[in-house]
């Protein structure tokens, strides 16, 4: 198992930027694939972005595409999330997640989950 606990998170205003970080304990970080998600009120969870094992691939849907950067330190079983150019629209409770199975961008493949962390973008 691996246990996760994001940080980071606040409120900032439209066009600003926000760096998320999620450190993980327990069974070798390296061994996982990663991915954040979000989910706001009323909505299903999306994926934000996701990173294989060594972090040579990584996946963004079009609406974060640009503006988002997904990276990852096993040395320090630390993942990161750079959000530059934030928007109303991105506001949601972000969570980092780990699965031990393929490399996929589906939030219901992915086996652990931190608590999240509010991210609340003003206009």
């Amino acid at each position: 198992q691996v246990q996760l606990i994001e940080s980071g998170g606040g409120l900032v205003q439209a066009g600003g930027s926000l760096r998320l970080s999620c450190a993980a304990s327990g069974r070798t970080f390296s061994s996982y694939v990663m991915g954040w998600f979000r989910q706001a009120p009323g909505k299903e969870r999306e994926s934000v972005a996701t990173i294989t094992r060594p972090g040579g691939r990584t996946s963004y849907p079009d609406s974060v595409k640009g503006r988002f950067t997904i990276s990852r330190d096993n040395a320090k079983n630390t993942l990161y999330l750079q959000m530059n150019s934030l928007k109303p629209e991105d506001t949601a409770v972000y969570y980092c997640a780990a699965t031990s199975q393929y490399y996929t961008d589906s939030w219901r493949e992915y086996d652990y989950w931190g608590q999240g962390t509010q991210v609340t973008v003003s206009s």
